[in-house]
C-alpha cells in the first residue's frame, strides 16, 4: 500500500471520483456535483484565505482504496485558542490497515505543523459537512449532510480516535396544523411587537448580511463555532440563492431590527440522485423534472439573538415557515444539525413535532 499526496489536476479528479465508485452499489448514497466539489477545493473558496489543506490518497496494488484531507484553521486556532488540527473527506474501504494510513498520514502531517490534536471529520468546518453518520442508515442523506457506511465508527474507534461531540437530527412529518402551543407561543411574541418577513431574493446578498448579524451573534458560544467572514458568506450566498425559496428564508425584526433568522431549503438530493455527479444537458433535463417532485425540506439555517431568546420568536419563525411549507406541498422537514447538549433548542423542535433520527460523531485524538 502507498499513500501519494495529490498534487495534480489528475490526481485531484480521482480524488473527487472515489466515492462515486466506493458507493456504487450502496442504493441511498447521493452523489454531489463535481462541479461543486471542484470549486469547493480549489482556491476560489474563501475558506482558504486563512486556511490551508492537503489532500492524500490510499493505492493498493494500483487501485484507489482511500482518502483523507488534513486541514489546519487559522481561525479556529485563533479564536478558540487551541492547536487544534482537522481531517476531512475520509473514505475508506473497510480495512483498519488503509484506515490507519490514511489517518497516520493526516495525523502526521498536522503534527509536523505544531498541532497537539486532531479531530474530524470535517469537511471542512463545522459550518460545511461534519461528523460520521453512525445512526439512521435506513433513509437517505438530505441535502448537504454527511453519509458514510456503517464501518467508519469501527474503523475510527480501532485507530484510537474517541467521541468529542455528537450532532443529532430531527424529522417532522408535516400535519395539516402546527402545534397548539407554538401557535400560543408565537401569538406572545407577536404582542411583543415581533414580526416575520420573507427574505428579498433580490436583494439576496443584503439579507445574507442580517443572516450573518444574526448567526454570529446567536452562536458564537456554541462548541466548534467560527464567525463567518464576508468573502464565505458571500461564497454560501451564491450556492443558496440558487435553492432559496422566499416564504421558507425568513427574518424575524424587532422594530426593524433584525433578531431572528430561519432558512428552510429544499431537499435537492431527491434530484442530485439522479444526475450522478454530472452536470449534462440530459442531467439538467432530468433536474427540472425531478425538482417538481421534492418532498422534503431542510431547516439549514435557525439562530435567535441571546437577548431574544425565550420570548417566543423561534415560535413565531416556526408558524410562519409552517405556512410555506403547506404552501408548496411539502411532507418532510429535517432540523439538523443540533449540538447533543443544546437542550434549548432540542426542546423547540420538538414543540414543533420534530423526532430524533439519526446521530452524526466528531472524534478526536491527541498527537
Amino acid at each position: 500500500m502507498e499513500l501519494i499526496e495529490v498534487k495534480t489536476k489528475k490526481e485531484l479528479e480521482k480524488f473527487i471520483d472515489f466515492p462515486y465508485s466506493l458507493y456504487a452499489k450502496d442504493p441511498l448514497y447521493v452523489p454531489t456535483l463535481k462541479r461543486e466539489v471542484r470549486e469547493q477545493l480549489s482556491e476560489k473558496n474563501p475558506f482558504f484565505k486563512h486556511a490551508e489543506a492537503k489532500y492524500f490518497l490510499a493505492k493498493n496494488s494500483g487501485k484507489i482504496v482511500g482518502r483523507i484531507a488534513s486541514i489546519i484553521n487559522f481561525r479556529h486556532r485563533d479564536f478558540h485558542n487551541e492547536e487544534i488540527g482537522f481531517f476531512g473527506f475520509f473514505e475508506s474501504m473497510n480495512d483498519p490497515d488503509v484506515s490507519k494510513k490514511l489517518l497516520d498520514t493526516a495525523a502526521h502531517d498536522l503534527k509536523m505543523k505544531g498541532m497537539k490534536t486532531m479531530r474530524g471529520p470535517m469537511n471542512f468546518s463545522t459550518n460545511e459537512e461534519c461528523g460520521f453518520l453512525i445512526e439512521g442508515f435506513d433513509t437517505p442523506p438530505m441535502l448537504m449532510t454527511p453519509y458514510n457506511p456503517r464501518y467508519c465508527s469501527g474503523l475510527m474507534e480501532k485507530y484510537g480516535m474517541e467521541k468529542i461531540k455528537d450532532l443529532y437530527a430531527y424529522i417532522y412529518d408535516v400535519q395539516e396544523t402546527p402545534p397548539e402551543k407554538v401557535l400560543r407561543v408565537a401569538a406572545i411574541a407577536e404582542r411583543r411587537g415581533i414580526r416575520v418577513r420573507s427574505v428579498d431574493k433580490k436583494r439576496f446578498h443584503e439579507e445574507m448580511l442580517i443572516f450573518k448579524e444574526v448567526y454570529n451573534s446567536a452562536w458564537e458560544k456554541n462548541w466548534g463555532f467560527i464567525p463567518l467572514t464576508d468573502d464565505e458568506l458571500y461564497f454560501l450566498g451564491e450556492r443558496l440563492k440558487q435553492i432559496a425559496v422566499p416564504g421558507l428564508t425568513l427574518i424575524a425584526e424587532d422594530q426593524g431590527k433584525p433578531v431572528g433568522f430561519m432558512g428552510l431549503v429544499p431537499d435537492f438530493n431527491s434530484v442530485l440522485k439522479h444526475m450522478h455527479g454530472r452536470l449534462t444537458p440530459f442531467s439538467v433535463i432530468k433536474a427540472l423534472y425531478y425538482s417538481r417532485k421534492i418532498t422534503g425540506l431542510r431547516l439549514l439555517l435557525l439562530g435567535i439573538k441571546h437577548e431574544y431568546r425565550n420570548k417566543g420568536v423561534d415560535a413565531l419563525l416556526i408558524r410562519e415557515a409552517f405556512k410555506g411549507i403547506k404552501k408548496g406541498g411539502y411532507k418532510r422537514v429535517e432540523f439538523s444539525w443540533v449540538l447533543e447538549d443544546n437542550i434549548p433548542i432540542q426542546r423547540i423542535i420538538e414543540m414543533a413535532g420534530g423526532r430524533l433520527y439519526k446521530k452524526y460523531r466528531i472524534y478526536e485524538k491527541s498527537l
